[in-house]
């Protein structure tokens, strides 16, 4: 590795204009992540096209801030309304919510930012010193260890379960059950369309989340508005004016173990073809819930369940790259859009990278570095108007969560049977909300079910 053609490519990206597009492009990853449904491969498939007539650097500068802004984002809303922006976020919803309710809205927010950044450092880090050694370990993932991946994701039901495991078990069955509707995946016979050619590909499970956790949410909070309620979030406005804005040195001291042990986890797990940060997050909350020495806070506003699965989810990022760069083979489903981006730069993926066009690869590693330090001033300094979101009252609130449901879901696809579904899963998520079942293990089955039983038959 040449030490001093890196700092001349850094010092030249921070005397130039991809300085400025770096933060256009975390800009932009801030509004789409912050919005439910609107992932971080939508924003870069929306904006890819727009990059093509810049310069390679600039053009990847926006991509990467983006990437790395859009999944940090997810965090907000998951933590303010429930709502995950991104599927990556889902795990923040565990702890984050709860936090709010309990009035740290500050300290929720600062937490997300700050182990989003550590996160995606780490990422970058492993990417840097480990690209080729992750890349050929990742490789030999084949159909068996795809299947115990997921599986092992699987079991991540019971610790998100809540209160009763039945009830846990019973909703990801739901979860896995609506994952095999649509094609056959190895035979292409059709499975419980009904006739309806828009099930044909099956549940969007971005859908599903949207509606259970944004529209359920609403519905619930709706029925259950009281004045005891309004008085508890007025007490909850009132702590969140004079709750501390920061983890304690204490809260501080307990989440650097799991943060540096997830966030190199989550750089291996996002170098395997087909995993994103859904998985690595989900995975990560729970061993950290595991190895803590008061599992029972989490999912009750554990500092340690904000911390590790945000590291986690942001490290995938950088993990992600290492098979896009050494390879030319895409890590999730953003890399398989960058991945068309950079050749139509004229950047050829691949192990001969490094050798024919290093100065492009140290551009594209000092972007992701500097989309983090962007995404951690950025997120710093927008702390007080985020946080002002929990002031907002509910009559006007819930109607707002709404629109931006209807919204997002509908630009996934841009149909409206997807916001007709949207709402449908709205409605199971308000009855299952006030029988007290959880969401999580749902939306678990949903997002692995199609990669457990694939993989499985091609094991087999």
């Amino acid at each position: 590795m040449d030490f001093s053609l890196i700092s001349n490519t850094f010092i030249t990206i921070f005397t130039t204009d991809v300085f400025f597009y770096c933060i256009l492009g975390v800009v932009a990853g801030m509004v789409i992540g912050t919005l439910p449904g609107l992932s971080a491969t939508m924003g870069i498939a929306i904006l890819t096209p727009l990059t093509f007539w810049l310069e390679p650097a600039q053009g990847m500068a926006v991509l990467l801030g983006i990437y790395n802004s859009a999944i940090w984002a997810g965090g907000i809303s998951a933590i303010l309304i429930n709502t995950p922006g991104t599927p990556a976020s889902i795990a923040q919803t565990f702890d984050g919510y709860y936090m709010v309710t309990q009035g740290k809205v500050k300290k929720a927010l600062n937490m997300n930012t700050i182990y989003s950044v550590i996160g995606g450092l780490i990422g970058t880090v492993v990417l840097i010193v480990f690209s080729f050694p992750v890349a050929e370990f990742a490789l030999k993932f084949g159909p068996p260890e795809m299947f115990a991946m997921a599986l092992f994701g699987l079991s991540m039901m019971i610790g998100v379960s809540g209160g009763s495991v039945f009830k846990g078990l019973l909703a990801g069955a739901l979860g896995l059950l609506v994952s095999t509707i649509g094609m056959d995946p190895m035979t292409g016979a059709l499975r419980f369309t009904f006739g309806n050619i828009n099930m044909l590909s099956g549940i969007e499970f971005v859908v599903v989340m949207v509606g259970m956790f944004g529209v359920g949410e609403v519905l619930y909070q709706i029925s259950k508005s009281s004045p005891a309620d309004k008085e508890a979030r007025k007490n909850a406005q009132i702590v969140s004016n004079t709750a501390e804005a920061f983890p304690t040195a204490k809260e501080t001291k307990a989440s650097v173990i799991p943060t540096l042990v997830c966030g190199a986890i989550s750089a291996v797990i996002g170098a395997v073809p087909g995993t994103g940060g859904d998985i690595a997050a989900i995975i990560c909350w729970q061993q950290t819930k595991n190895f803590s020495k008061h599992p029972e806070e989490f999912g009750h506003g554990a500092p340690e369940g904000i911390a590790a699965p945000e590291a986690a989810n942001n490290a995938v990022s950088g993990g992600a790259m290492i098979p896009l760069l050494t390879l030319g083979i895409p890590g999730d489903s953003v890399t398989a859009i960058m991945l068309g981006a950079l050749m139509m730069q004229g950047i050829t993926p691949g192990p001969l990278l490094f050798s024919t066009q290093t100065v492009d690869v140290y551009s594209i590693i000092i972007s992701l570095f500097m989309a983090n330090v962007f995404m951690c001033l950025l997120g710093y300094g927008a702390i007080r108007i985020f946080s002002k979101i929990s002031l907002v009252p509910m009559k006007w609130l819930n109607p707002i969560v709404f629109v931006f449901c209807v919204v997002g879901t509908y630009a996934i696809n841009n149909n409206i049977y997807d916001v007709f579904l949207m709402i449908g899963a709205g409605i199971v998520g308000y009855f299952l909300i006030k029988l007290d079942f959880c969401m999580p293990p749902i939306i678990l089955g949903l997002i692995l079910g199609g990669t457990v039983e694939e993989n499985l038959r091609r094991t087999l």
